[in-house]
């Protein structure tokens, strides 16, 4: 197998400073949520271990997981793309095509055996022989198996390749199948989201690289440095579900004010993302900041569970024993007893206060 270059040796090579890759890596370890310490082991990493092979293929997908690579900042992606990884084969992305391009494949998989990241973006339809995906003139099914048979490990990008997505959506004609349930014996990363967050891809990547290991993942296999957390927990609209305060329309007082989109279908309070702490765009926005509730598009099944805008039935999995209507009804109850019991304290205050002068009169 030929050496490849490690990150550093590309970084020099294109007259990158040492002060600038230090900054790098001091800026890749805050993306990824670490601590300072991290620093001075993303650099070693970077120093020593040779750039990973990537093979990144294409089954039933629109490509916005492609889409919202390309816009990751931190790193950008064109570090991830040109330094740190090896980018051997993309259809998307790559230039060469046709015959050049199934040969760039087959050459990464016999070159790399057993080293390479396979990156599935979409997934392979089963029905009718797989042919309703057709790469190269065969099957997409096909490709994914031969691919993942010599791939160290597969990651699932966005909401199609880890649970089927509107593609698998009932009745399923193609059989639309998610990429764990055809690949079955090897370690897969499943980065759900329709699509995901770029830092979020650019990040699974990065600590792979880093620490040649996959990252810690939850039950369903994904990472929980990014998927730990439901959105709600982070949200800064949270204070207004706790105070009671929702939106009732998208065009009411509540929507002007910022409340919580709970009662217009907002699926943050069962959704595990970092929308509300990463965002979009640059750490810009995220859908409930511009007016939408989430849709829950990195839980499986989404799809198919009813309307966007039907609010959950109840919220008792994280932890608030009631409704949003009984949220509200408790809020306003409380209020209305505070203001009662305030009355009765000033009325028998002042009650006090009248006798006390009358007894002083009566004194004088």
């Amino acid at each position: 197998m030929e050496p490849i270059e490690t990150f550093y040796d590309v970084m020099r090579r294109q007259g990158v400073t040492r002060r600038s890759f230090l900054k790098f890596c001091s800026l890749t370890a805050a993306a990824l949520g670490l601590g300072p310490a991290y620093t001075a082991k993303i650099a070693h990493a970077m120093e020593t271990k040779p750039r990973t092979p990537v093979i990144w293929v294409h089954g039933l997908e629109c490509t916005c997981c492609s889409e919202s690579f390309i816009r990751s900042a931190h790193p950008l992606v064109k570090d991830v793309v040109l330094s740190m990884i090896s980018l051997d084969y993309d259809d998307t992305l790559m230039a060469a095509a046709g015959h050049q391009a199934e040969a760039a494949l087959a050459d990464t998989i016999e070159r790399y055996k057993g080293n390479y990241i396979l990156a599935v973006e979409g997934n392979p339809p089963l029905n009718e022989d797989g042919m309703f995906c057709i790469v190269g003139g065969r099957p997409f099914v096909d490709q994914l198996r031969e691919t993942a048979e010599h791939a160290k490990a597969v990651i699932s990008w966005g909401s199609c390749a880890s649970h089927g997505c509107v593609q698998a959506a009932r009745p399923n004609p193609t059989r639309a199948t998610p990429v764990h349930k055809v690949i079955t014996d090897k370690p897969i990363i499943k980065v759900p989201g329709c699509p995901p967050i770029a830092e979020v891809m650019t990040g699974v990547i990065t600590y792979m690289l880093t620490f040649d290991r996959l990252p810690e993942l939850d039950r369903t296999g994904r990472p929980k440095m990014f998927y730990s957390e439901r959105i709600h927990d982070k949200c800064y609209r949270r204070p207004h579900f706790d105070a009671g305060q929702f939106v009732e329309s998208f065009d009411d007082e509540g929507a002007r004010r910022g409340y919580c989109l709970y009662k217009v279908g907002c699926k943050g309070p069962t959704t595990y993302n970092a929308c509300s702490t990463i965002r979009w765009n640059e750490g810009v926005s995220f859908p409930i900041q511009a007016g939408h509730g989430c849709i829950g598009c990195s839980e499986d099944g989404f799809w198919d569970k009813g309307s966007w805008y039907a609010r959950l039935q109840d919220v008792h999995q994280f932890g608030i024993e009631a409704n949003a209507d009984q949220i509200g009804g408790v809020v306003a109850t409380g209020v209305g007893g505070a203001v009662a019991v305030h009355a009765a304290v000033s009325a028998l205050k002042r009650a006090q206060v009248k006798r006390q002068s009358s007894a002083n009169r009566e004194e004088a």
